[in-house]
């Protein structure tokens, strides 16, 4: 049988170590191929190394095969663009931030295509059409909305006729409903090119269908066919990956009802002449968890916002039925990397928190056990644990100050799925037992379903009550 592409015993290296094991496998058109795994299981690693586009200290090894030909890693990069396609993660990040979109899907046209100006314009147009972004061809980046930085991205991947697509966590960060627009776009390259699909995302390794890789740490634990591994795995970690997924979480049993902490009274949010959400109504209660997701650009972080006093809402009060100073308001960032010094250890960071703040030290230890932290951390810095570690600790920073709301943005949006079940279930279960209320920000509205008491959609204006009130269980540490 011909394939499209083909890799033999396909590894990664370093000078001193091997980063990914030698993977094999073959990719035909209309049978995509997805590649899933946590966060740091070289995943991407592949990627780059089939688009000759490693950092200049690692090294691939193995072959490479397209259509049954030998290429070399320099031919690899001449293909760049033309036989194969890049859509990177963190659309906003790769798209330039000073360019219109329409512009820079001609520039594809004209500096690869080698088309004339006029041409390139029609062409560009036409593109937009497809994908139902007339409207947006004059927006910059900061301007799109996550769905809409994606799909303009993959245009400018796509235009210069590359058939073999490498999508690179195509729905990370986006609300369900812009992930099933991406799913569909993604689908449909399958249908007439070649598509790799790096990701975590099981509902879309499920919609795309094909084949499937599962790694960890560099290495493959399990390959076949995608809904025959999500439907039956036979590996622990691709049993745990899918078991990950909302749909099997537990529903939240919550604690009793404490006194009333904040309501918020017809709150209306406007910003350049456009309405983010109007008189928006919510009660919240101490140790309450409160979902808010919507579509991205609904206005949830700006609620959120509004609700710690960092910005001023169009109409509507805010009002706080306990005394909370603002140490006792606090926030958990979507990137965890970028709230901490990156140069200093995790204990100088702690030892400067307790200088301004004066908690309790001897709470360190075991509110660390409780979150799964091993005390041996301290010692490292931001830029030496991993990701989970990380927002892990912005978690314990936070409950040491013993706050009395705790707004959470996003706060897995960067996790591989098992650690973000892990995350987010360890936040709610130890808030709730310190009587913190918490909001969580999300994209996944299941997830939240399963997680909170009350879940606001504020893309299509409602708030419902999920949760039974029962008796409070600690949380042991």
């Amino acid at each position: 049988m011909s394939y499209f592409l083909r890799a033999e015993s396909l590894s990664v290296k370093t000078a001193q170590q091997v980063l990914v094991d030698p993977v094999s496998f073959t990719l035909a058109k209309g049978k995509p191929l997805t590649i899933l795994g946590e966060t740091g299981a070289g995943k991407s690693l592949i990627a780059a190394a089939l688009t000759g586009t490693l950092p200049k200290e690692l090294v691939a090894k193995g072959q490479i095969y397209l259509h049954d030909r030998a290429v070399t890693e320099y031919e690899l990069q001449q293909m760049w663009g033309r036989k194969i396609a890049l859509l990177p993660q963190e659309p906003w990040l790769a798209l330039d931030p000073i360019m219109p979109a329409h512009q820079q899907i001609e520039e594809v046209h004209t500096l690869v295509n080698q088309a004339p100006a006029s041409t390139a314009k029609n062409l560009a147009q036409s593109a937009l059409e497809s994908m139902n972004l007339s409207h947006a061809k004059q927006k910059y980046p900061f301007q799109l909305s996550g769905g809409m930085a994606q799909r303009v991205a993959y245009l400018c991947a796509t235009q210069a006729g590359g058939e073999l697509l490498l999508a690179d966590e195509p729905t990370k960060g986006l609300d369900r409903a812009h992930c099933d627009i991406v799913g569909d776009m993604l689908a449909e390259h399958a249908e007439l090119g070649a598509l790799i699909t790096i990701t975590h995302d099981i509902e879309l390794a499920q919609r795309l269908g094909g084949d499937m890789i599962v790694m960890k740490q560099g290495e493959v634990v399990e390959s076949g066919i995608a809904h025959e591994i999500l439907a039956n795995p036979k590996s622990e970690y691709a049993k745990a990956l899918i078991e990950s997924s909302p749909k099997h979480w537990p529903q939240r049993t919550s604690a009793s009802s404490g006194q009333p902490l904040v309501s918020i009274e017809n709150l209306s949010l406007r910003r350049n002449q456009t309405t983010l959400f109007d008189k928006v109504s919510l009660h919240v209660d101490e140790g309450e968890v409160v979902g808010i997701y919507g579509q991205s650009g609904c206005g949830k972080t700006s609620l959120a916002d509004a609700v710690l006093g960092l910005l001023t809402p169009s109409s509507g009060e805010i009002v706080f039925h306990q005394t909370v100073s603002v140490g006792q308001k606090l926030k958990l960032y979507q990137d965890p990397p970028s709230a901490f010094a990156t140069h200093v250890t995790l204990n100088q960071l702690l030892s400067d928190l307790q200088q301004i703040h004066s908690f309790d030290e001897a709470e360190i230890a075991p509110l660390m056990r409780s979150l799964k932290l091993d005390l041996g951390l301290l010692q490292r810095t931001p830029r030496q644990i991993s990701g989970g570690e990380l927002q892990r600790f912005a978690i314990l920073c936070a409950l040491l100050m013993k706050p009395k709301l705790l707004i959470a943005d996003e706060p897995t949006s960067r996790l591989d799925p098992i650690t973000a079940a892990e995350t987010l279930q360890l936040l709610t279960s130890l808030a709730t037992e310190r009587q913190c209320s918490v909001i969580i920000i999300g994209h996944d509205e299941e997830a939240l379903r399963k997680l909170c008491d009350k879940v606001i959609n504020l893309h299509q204006y409602s708030v419902e009550t999920l949760s039974n009130k029962v008796a409070m269980t600690p949380v042991s540490a």
